[in-house]
């Protein structure tokens, strides 16, 4: 495969969140296979206005052999036509973009409309979402300006591929999951886990992961909690991850049903560098969406060899076969509850381990990075 010039747009360091983790490791995948790229980040990602969390920025420093510029601003109409020109001028074979949320749609398509008036660069964009899991005002002519100025895409999903039709059913597409996140570190003991987390090692841990919405469910899992076998089994949940939502209906959840001494709550963002100590302490990663595309969660739990339980919505099944890397359950409190209860009753740890060694192979950074070499060329 011929070497080529490709400029990624999307978060980066100094961001922080699961979005920025994946595209600095693809950007490593493409110049571990020889192209040439560059990651273009924001100067203005969120204004502060419409973001959820406490900050954007991450405290880590800054990802090593990565050439990662700050050129965009989501908000300013002139930073894009800007932006646009220096891509046009700079004629890359592939602009690729990752686009998660309607509110980039501007932003992202003007500058793909402007750089790709060079004849020469192929607008490539791996989508993440295409309708997104809390709407807002314009989402859809948002999405439909970006979608128009693409060339081709790369869904995540069976259920975002889907999606797409709705906008445009005639261009380029390929379906590639989700990569493995592999970036994390490799995989601790549980008793060091444990102990960095000043935690309880004989005691049988579940994980909740990743930033708190509304739509990932976790109101049904503090429900299924509320089960006398898991009580006395000495089984807790550890709650990582910022909230995103209100959090007020979940602590009151945690008192109504008598969880205080069962739950575990880490409410703040989880640094890249101690993700491993979440997930190495945990028997099993839980995954209670009420609805969903795909999820980066996932495929920290692959990389770290943890079962999964995930709901029947989206593409959570096409990730995790049932029976084999987990259980996959409708989005109830009481089918979440029976999964949690056969899973230490009848000791399933050792043969899901097994599966998800097996599956974690579908999952290689390699495949998506020559995937988007393989439609951009279509």
């Amino acid at each position: 495969m011929h070497s080529k010039k490709i400029i990624l747009i999307g978060s980066a360091h100094p961001f922080r969140g699961g979005i920025a983790s994946y595209n600095e490791r693809l950007a490593l995948e493409f110049s571990r296979l020889g192209h040439q790229i560059e990651l273009w980040t924001f100067t203005l990602q969120y204004p502060n206005l419409l973001f959820p969390g406490k900050t954007q920025y991450s405290s880590m420093p800054a990802p090593e052999n990565i050439l990662i510029k700050r050129k965009v601003n989501s908000i300013n109409l002139f930073n894009w036509i800007k932006v646009g020109i220096d891509i046009k001028k700079q004629n890359p074979d592939i602009l690729l973009f990752r686009f998660w949320l309607p509110f980039m749609g501007p932003c992202f398509g003007t500058i793909a409309r402007i750089a790709k008036s060079n004849k020469h660069t192929k607008v490539v964009c791996i989508l993440d979402n295409i309708i997104p899991h809390e709407k807002r005002i314009g989402d859809i002519p948002f999405t439909r300006y970006f979608i128009k100025a693409i060339d081709a895409f790369i869904a995540m999903s069976q259920s975002v591929m889907d999606d797409l039709n709705f906008f445009d059913a005639k261009k380029p597409r390929i379906l590639s999951p989700h990569p493995l996140f592999d970036n994390y570190g490799k995989a601790i003991s549980k008793n060091e886990a444990c102990e960095k987390l000043g935690i309880d090692v004989q005691t049988n841990y579940l994980l909740f992961f990743g930033f708190i919405r509304e739509y990932k469910g976790l109101d049904l899992l503090l429900e299924a909690f509320n089960d006398k076998y898991l009580k006395e089994h000495n089984i807790k949940l550890i709650i990582a991850g910022e909230f995103y939502c209100d959090e007020k209906p979940y602590r009151e959840l945690i008192n109504k049903n008598g969880l205080k001494e069962q739950v575990i709550l880490k409410t703040d963002f989880i640094p890249d560098n101690e993700v491993v100590n979440y997930f190495c302490a945990a028997d099993m990663v839980v995954q209670p969406y009420k609805h969903a595309t795909q999820s980066g969660v996932t495929q920290i739990a692959y990389h770290f060899e943890k079962p999964m339980l995930v709901t029947n919505v989206g593409g959570l099944p096409e990730l995790v076969p049932k029976g084999k890397a987990g259980y996959v359950v409708e989005p109830s409190a009481n089918e979440i509850k029976k999964a949690l209860i056969d899973f230490y009753q009848n000791k399933k740890s050792e043969v899901f381990i097994a599966g998800v060694k097996e599956e974690k192979k579908r999952f290689a950074w390699n495949i998506m990075a020559n995937q988007v070499i393989t439609v951009s060329e279509k």
